[in-house]
């Protein structure tokens, strides 16, 4: 094996090169880290998956430099957005409604929402990571192992053709999926939730289908709730316009390639017929898993790596790039010296509670409320029943969107409120507010705050400038990079109810209130991780 040279060495190295690793490297890349990313693939693989990106996953990548650049990379028009239609029985029964409506959320975020391919949207983040001189990516590299000692970590690599390198780094990052090395090595333990279904997944071409759907236009994709699967969905989703789809259902657990008529299961759930020609035909199993902890000493997961759970409502893939976004600023701010190791520590205390309520409160129950839906209601039984059912439903469903609002106000690093817990349940509100995503609002100058917001925390005094005095000369002092900003509570700026608020790296609030100041140091300190 060769032995580490030190371009094989690196305060970082993260394995796996999908868009959640690559989100990291650009976080830490754009703040002066050098990363090595070792990813097996030498092309971004063709299964669309990850399909939906919320406004705040698109915030993501206006920070990182890849907004446009993603947005020029879309393979559906932005009229269809990422909102979806739920159906009874097949998708051409008469019952449907709209459903996952993000779009009545976006006063709340800085950019709209985007649809694309997972393989499409890495393909973007490779060639951002590449601009960046502290990025170095390995494609067509293995992680073998990974061994943790008192001083950092060290990796074996092995390429396609069985040459071997020794990589060493203070931190890694698994971003290698649900069957992670480097959560195993770590000796990182799961906790599982299975729900006994064997799933398809169908990637297949046809203009038929789309023809079909042309009287529910801006849809990308469509749900179909059948009293026979029991709260389990029928699935369609486009990956562009006109063409190419994926679909997702149960089928039987002894279920082959070649033993199962999958044209026909289409057809069903359409409720008509139309040309098919498969591109692919897969299986997973439904169940959902969680990290007993994201943190091993040097070593974190993220993404897939750290929770995964069945593709239902887009939750996946944002939830990893908030891993990211995260863990970046953090490793960074230790790495740099302004913050100490504990900082580390929330990392966990903030993303593994949010993904254990976003799976149990909102995709787990909606599979039992959907269960519980269809075993009480029956057109066939009631109509008049099942119809005012039906449209009670439509009505939750856009209540559900305003509540899944991941907010961090038990973490140890914001001035939450006392009792406060990090949780996927809230509420979309303009109020600044400690543990929750700082909204967007114009300033004075004609700039929108999230224009000026840096890679490090901002300070945003709407009073006399006292404050901002105070903070500035306490980050000074601290050594903890701090961008002031001074204007108005006017403008719509009062809309924040505070008058002083410390905006953290990840554009995620750590206070909010109207000190004069005078407990400026203390407000940092604790920010940044040092109490």
């Amino acid at each position: 094996m060769k032995q580490a040279s030190a371009s094989n060495d690196a305060p970082v190295v993260i394995v796996g090169g999908g868009p959640v690793g690559l989100g990291l490297a650009i976080g830490l890349g754009q703040r002066g880290i050098r990363t090595i990313v070792v990813e097996r693939h030498e092309q971004p693989q063709p299964i669309p998956k990850g399909q939906n990106l919320t406004q705040r996953t698109m915030e993501h990548f206006h920070f990182w430099g890849a907004e446009a650049a993603l947005r020029e990379a879309r393979t559906i028009p932005p009229a269809y957005g990422i909102g979806g239609m739920t159906s009874y029985g097949t998708l051409l029964s008469g019952y449907h409604y709209d459903w996952l409506q993000r779009e009545l959320v976006r006063p709340f975020y800085f950019t709209d929402n985007e649809r694309l391919p997972q393989y499409a949207t890495e393909a973007v983040l490779r060639q951002r990571a590449a601009q960046l001189a502290c990025i170095d990516l390995r494609v067509g590299w293995t992680c073998r192992d990974v061994r943790l000692d008192a001083d950092g970590v060290s990796l074996d690599i092995e390429n396609r053709d069985g040459m071997t390198e020794s990589l060493r780094a203070g931190y890694v990052v698994g971003c290698d999926g649900s069957r992670s090395i480097v959560r195993e090595r770590a000796g990182i333990t799961q906790t599982r939730s299975d729900h006994d279904r064997l799933m398809v997944l169908l990637v297949f071409r046809s203009t038929g289908l789309h023809q079909l759907l042309d009287r529910f236009p801006g849809k990308s994709f469509y749900s179909v709730l059948h009293p026979d699967l029991d709260g389990y969905w029928k699935f369609f989703g486009r990956v562009d316009l006109g063409s190419t789809w994926f679909f997702h259902a149960p089928v039987p657990v002894d279920t082959t390639r070649d033993n199962f008529d999958f044209r026909r299961l289409l057809h069903d759930a359409a409720g008509s017929e139309f040309d098919v020609e498969f591109e692919h035909i897969g299986f997973w199993d439904l169940r959902f898993t969680l990290a007993d902890s994201y943190r091993a000493g040097r070593v974190f997961i993220a993404g897939d790596a750290a929770h995964s759970h069945p593709p239902y409502g887009g939750y996946g893939i944002n939830s990893g790039f908030e891993d990211a976004a995260n863990l970046a600023w953090k490793l960074a701010a230790t790495l740099r010296g302004f913050a100490p190791a504990r900082l580390l520590d929330s990392y966990d205390a903030e993303r593994r509670p949010v993904f254990a309520s976003t799976a149990r409160d909102f995709i787990e129950t909606s599979i039992y409320r959907d269960r519980d839906f269809l075993r009480r209601h029956d057109p066939v039984r009631d109509r008049a029943d099942f119809e005012a059912a039906w449209h009670e439903r439509h009505s939750g469903a856009r209540a559900e969107v305003n509540a899944f609002e991941p907010n961090y106000e038990g973490s140890p690093i914001v001035f939450g409120p006392a009792g406060g817990v990090s949780t996927a349940i809230g509420s979309h509100a303009h109020a600044a507010r400690a543990g929750h995503h700082l909204t967007p609002q114009p300033l004075s100058s004609g700039n929108n705050i999230f224009e000026l917001l840096g890679d490090d925390f901002t300070l945003l005094d709407l009073a006399d400038g006292s404050a901002a005095a105070a903070f500035a000369q306490a980050a000074a002092r601290l050594g903890i990079p701090l961008k002031v900003i001074r204007d108005t509570a006017s403008g719509g700026r009062e809309k924040y109810l505070a008058r002083v608020i410390l905006v953290r790296p990840d554009q995620f609030v750590a206070y909010a209130g109207d000190t004069d100041g005078a407990d400026a140091s203390d407000i940092l300190m604790r920010a940044a991780g040092h109490s």
